[in-house]
């Protein structure tokens, strides 16, 4: 079967608040992007189908995917919708053209938690209406600050490995354009912050940013007609755990770990410490970059926040996580996240990452979680 190949990318915003324009003109401003990095590609004659991910509750729109033909060039062609990950959306359209039914897919993922006034009941409404919604707990991150006790504790993790992660992060989005939260923090500061749940501050936790960011796909054969710095695609998978609060792991993400596997697999990863050369996590919480890192299997159970404090992540250190910042620098475009990962790491294995280009960038793994409530994890290969 043919391989299948990333040859565009476009984005637009990575702002606290895209004031300028509505979610479909940022749609169109990173479509026309993606398609011109793609060598002028044409959606009305060179693209067999779309995939969209968006979720109504985040839209405040009901059927809000009738939205998406028209910014991206979709109108009148198949046009595909996961409510979920923008991840989840570059596998399918990866399953479309590894079929052989396509050869060139465009997914696309966009959001503007800006306008979203509620986002607090939004969260609740995702929960169990019986044993979770009914407690009606004040803030929603209460969640995250139980596992993170949990973890903590297990693991006999030090607070300092947590701001460690955030000091990490926000300095390395200083070199990254999209990133609207990069800061030189001491971990001092980040442990004096307040505390928004115990024993997470108001800095373990990344901020929200609008953000709409379009990828163009496509066979081996038709790729190389398009560009001549192809990134494949070399496993992807994902997988969701029991959601449910009384019976999923609160210590350890499963759900990351076998998407891992199973994208590794695909990969014919045996050993990604030696194999691969960076990683791009979901970081929306200090405590999930650790835990992230153990599912991947970039460091054993309960020991990367040893490693973390000695540097092995850093961007020059042995195996550098979240060089872009990651979602504390850069923030969190809800269902965008994914492929905030994606273009990261695009640009990385391109050589095309100015500022934030790391030395050896020949092969990655990208991680992304849906977030609360979920246990949805999405994994993904990529080589150049």
């Amino acid at each position: 079967m043919s391989r299948v190949a990333i040859i565009g990318i476009g984005w637009y915003g990575f702002r606290p608040a895209v004031e300028e324009v509505s979610f479909r003109e940022m749609m169109f401003e990173a479509a026309a992007r993606a398609y011109e990095d793609a060598g002028g590609l044409n959606p009305r004659t060179d693209v067999d189908a779309f995939a969209s991910c968006q979720e109504d509750f985040w839209e405040g729109i009901a059927i809000a995917d009738e939205f998406a033909p028209e910014p991206i060039g979709g109108t009148l062609k198949p046009v595909f919708t996961t409510t979920g990950d923008g991840l989840q959306c570059i596998a399918n359209a990866y399953m479309m053209i590894k079929t052989g039914q396509m050869d060139v897919v465009v997914a696309e993922s966009h959001a503007k938690p800006s306008d979203i006034t509620n986002i607090h009941d939004i969260m609740l409404f995702a929960m169990d209406p019986l044993t979770v919604r009914s407690i009606n707990m004040p803030n929603y991150h209460a969640l995250a600050a139980l596992e993170a006790q949990v973890y903590i504790v297990r693991h006999n993790v030090p607070k300092e490995a947590l701001a460690y992660v955030v000091t990490k992060d926000k300095r390395n989005a200083l070199h990254n354009e999209r990133a609207s939260y990069g800061a030189n923090v001491t971990i001092d500061e980040v442990l004096g912050s307040p505390y928004v749940v115990s024993p997470l501050t108001k800095l373990d936790i990344a901020p929200f940013v609008d953000a709409s960011v379009v990828v163009v796909l496509a066979s081996e054969d038709v790729a190389r007609k398009y560009t001549d710095t192809p990134i494949w695609i070399d496993g992807i998978h994902w997988v969701t755990e029991e959601p449910s609060l009384e019976f999923h792991n609160w210590e350890f993400p499963v759900h990351a770990m076998r998407a891992a596997e199973a994208a590794y697999k695909m990969a014919g990863i045996q050993d990604p410490i030696k194999e691969l050369h960076f990683a791009e996590v979901d970081s929306r919480y200090s405590f999930k970059e650790l835990q992230f890192i153990e599912a991947l299997k970039l460091a054993p159970i309960g020991e990367a926040h040893k490693l973390l404090l000695e540097g092995a992540f850093d961007r020059d250190g042995l195996f550098p996580v979240n060089p872009s910042g990651g979602a504390l620098g850069e923030g969190v475009p809800l269902e965008v996240h994914g492929l905030a990962r994606l273009v990261d790491a695009v640009l990385q294995l391109r050589g095309e990452a100015g500022r934030m280009q790391l030395s050896r960038a020949e092969r990655a793994v990208i991680h992304s979680w849906r977030g609360l409530p979920t246990t949805t994890s999405v994994v993904a290969v990529l080589s150049r």
